[in-house]
């Protein structure tokens, strides 16, 4: 995802037409469509609210208006939408059956005006009877639970059913559900023969099913029909539901507003897994992890709210809340019976910087004609910033560019030789904080060019002259590198300013916009309204009340004037990809913008690595060629793509524990014979792997490219005080 921030004068202009529109047009949404839900017996009955019709609304009209692609809302893209959606349900086949797909599809072409009015009951009456099917198939399966089970027959589960026929008859599917508990039962049974404590296990695996989807929503229901709406539209826009926005906050930030503490459930309890160093239930010294929080209660006063039973979103939303105000918490301490007497612990809320989740430095040592070379690995998770921060003027606001020049201070006064930003897995974030990241590493320039709906085109530049690092450097990025890594990596390959190693990126080239739905003018009015009507969740200033749309608004493109979109940044020096590149990447989702050009901008190189690659390519073919490191890697994409294409199991207990046995075997083998390749003692089976070790091959191998340019006698100079210096310049 990349995110902009509304600064750039396009995106200014932009968004006084669209909130325009919202005081004029959206209005209309205001009055929710008539209600005719269709009941489904058997299923929860879950039914949209006067809330979600009025989100749905208003999300059409701004996608229809506003959104960089231009799809009209017809009966072509209802279908889409429907396909989509009934994908999302059961993309394996495993819960409706022909006869109900064959009644659903009267809706293929009446999502259109549905979403256009903010009618949900087509999609709702849907998702109930996947619900039904989906409740009817586990308790079958828990039935089958008290027969008896012959693990000696030659049968074949079929766990991957996507590309077959949906089940035509209730029969039929009850055969499925009965290979399915047989199969997960035999894998219980190959790990403990206890047959009987085996059933009971999977008894209780099945009905904590049950209860989880008893926990569902009509949040849930709306949030998954969304997502098949906004993303049969394009791939990158995105509707989030309240508690969705904030998560999706807290991760482009990096910080939350909270007690400071982990949480997951556990049989119908609220459990805390983590605490944060230096946070509130660090400082209270009264919570530990395994504690379970059974009430919440809001300021020094506010009645306890008892939430066991409840889901987690609902949970953490009363724990979070604004900095500076007060949370009562009732705790059970791990041990205490469930009928102990709960302790009251209060806490005051503070700002939580995630910083396990943020940019972090190690050092690498290489040898290279008899010297010792240090390299400096800086790993970026995401281009995140903290946007209250930095709206409100903090200059210390919490981001990616901040965190960064920190660690490249520390790395130059460690005495590091080179550079390695690995940016793999690192999907983007902030436009801004792009530009900004790459102005650490050039002197000044275009950085992106972004090409908004009405075909205006701005140049986004660094403007600072300061280097944060001017010696050589390397950028390390794989299939899930995308959007702001890309324009990154981008911008480092055309100013010649570093290597790119890995490789093709993703393909994403467009630009986002939160929009808090809540400051829609047409809508600002009735937050209170629906906050009142909530009677579960006490408003805590952590959640909005009709969530965020992230629009596309506009289309990057590099320096060069070439998009990223569908190609991504094709590295200078290439690994094999781990990652299947015909499964992910932008040119595998349909609804993708396509790849074009628009004019280059002027820019001028800092240096040119033409003359280096061929000598650099070379030796890294020499170094695979005799590695034994980069044959598993080859070996590992090459079994991967086995097991992926591999639909079903056998359900013989004497033959699937030979294999599995077998498939024990290798895997531990496959472990040490990979660990010993990377100069560490194998393991024996049983043993666990030590937390501290590193096995990733293609880290290493990019710090010894670098390494090798620097080894290099004809080392390309910068003739603008900018460009890639030998260790002695910088």
């Amino acid at each position: 995802m990349l995110l902009n921030i509304p600064d750039l004068k396009n995106v200014k202009d932009m968004f006084k037409r669209i909130y325009l529109m919202l005081v004029i047009g959206v209005a209309l949404a205001c009055h929710a469509a008539p209600r005719k839900p269709i009941k489904v017996a058997g299923s929860n009955d879950l039914q949209p609210d006067e809330q979600e019709s009025i989100v749905c609304k208003t999300v059409a009209e701004l996608i229809s208006n506003y959104n960089y692609k231009k799809v009209p809302l017809n009966d072509s893209i209802s279908e889409v939408i429907f396909n989509r959606y009934i994908k999302m349900l059961d993309e394996g086949h495993n819960y409706f059956l022909a006869s109900d797909i064959a009644d659903f599809n009267k809706y293929k072409d009446v999502l259109d005006d549905d979403v256009k009015s903010g009618n949900l009951n087509d999609v709702f009456y849907i998702f109930n009877v996947y619900q039904k099917r989906y409740l009817e198939h586990v308790k079958y399966s828990i039935a089958q639970l008290g027969g008896d089970f012959d693990f000696n027959q030659n049968e074949n589960f079929v766990y991957d059913r996507e590309k077959l026929p949906w089940v035509a008859s209730q029969a039929e599917m009850d055969k499925v559900w009965g290979l399915r508990t047989k199969y997960d039962l035999l894998n219980l049974k190959l790990a403990d023969p206890d047959l009987a404590k085996d059933k009971e296990t999977l008894k209780k695996r099945y009905e904590n099913l049950l209860s989880q989807a008893d926990k569902l929503n009509n949040q849930d229901v709306f949030q998954a029909f969304m997502d098949a709406f906004t993303n049969a539209i394009d791939p990158h826009t995105n509707y989030f539901t309240p508690s969705n926005a904030a998560n999706f906050n807290i991760d482009m930030s990096r910080q939350l507003e909270g007690i400071g503490a982990g949480l997951n459930t556990e049989n119908d309890y609220i459990i805390i897994k983590s605490i944060v160093p230096g946070g509130p239930a660090d400082k209270s010294k009264q919570l530990g992890v395994d504690d379970r929080i059974v009430g919440v209660g809001q300021g020094k006063e506010g009645e306890f709210q008892n939430i066991i039973g409840w889901r987690i979103e609902n949970a953490i939303a009363l724990i979070r809340g604004t900095k500076g105000t007060t949370v009562r918490l009732e705790i059970l301490p791990k041990g205490t019976a469930v009928s102990g007497k709960p302790k009251v612990v209060e806490m005051v809320r503070e700002k939580i910087i995630l910083k396990d989740e943020s940019a972090k430095k190690e050092i690498k040592t290489y040898q290279s004609n008899g010297k010792t070379i240090k390299i400096g690995i800086i790993s970026v998770p995401a281009f995140y910033i903290d946007f209250n921060d930095y709206r409100s003027g903090n200059p210390n606001y919490k981001s990616t560019t901040h965190d960064v020049k920190l660690l490249l201070d520390s790395l130059k006064q460690e005495g590091v030789d080179g550079i390695v930003m690995d940016m793999r897995e690192n999907g983007g974030g902030s436009l801004m904080e792009a530009i900004e990241l790459t102005g650490l590493f050039i002197k000044t320039g275009p950085v992106v060019q972004v090409r908004d709906s009405g075909d205006q085109i701005e140049k986004d530049k660094d403007e600072d002259p300061s280097i944060a690092y001017s010696g050589p450097l390397a950028i390390l990025v794989d299939r899930f590198s995308a959007s702001a890594t890309e324009i990154f990596s981008g911008a480092i390959q055309d100013y010649g300013r570093g290597i790119i190693i890995g490789t093709q990126t993703y393909g994403k080239g467009s630009v986002q916009n939160a929009i808090d739905l809540d400051k829609i003018p047409a809508l600002h009015d009735r937050v209170a309204e629906f906050a009142a009507k909530n009677t579960k969740i006490i408003a805590t200033g952590s959640q909005s009340t009709f969530g965020q749309l992230n629009l596309t608004i506009a289309k990057f493109y590099r320096i060069t004037g070439n998009s990223t979109q569908h190609k991504g940044v094709m590295p200078d020096i290439q690994f094999p990809s781990v990652i299947p590149m015909d499964k992910y990447g932008e040119d595998t989702e349909p609804s993708a913008m396509p790849f074009d050009v628009i004019a280059k901008t002027d820019y001028t190189k800092f240096g040119d690595f033409t003359a280096v690659l061929p000598q650099l390519k070379q030796l890294h073919d020499q170094r695979m060629a005799a590695s034994a490191s980069y044959k598993y890697l080859l070996e590992d994409i090459a079994d991967f793509k086995k097991h992926d294409d591999e639909k079903s199991i056998v359900l013989n207990e004497d033959q699937l524990k030979k294999q599995r046995e077998a498939d024990d075997k290798k895997s531990l083998d496959n472990e040490n014979d990979r660990r010993v390749a990377m100069g560490l003692p194998a393991l024996k089976k049983g043993q666990p792997k030590p937390t501290n070790e590193d096995l990733d091959f293609l880290k290493k191998e990019a710090g010894q490219i670098l390494t090798d340019y620097i080894g290099l006698d004809n080392k390309y100079t910068s003739t603008t005080g900018g460009g890639m210096a030998s260790p002695a310049n910088q």
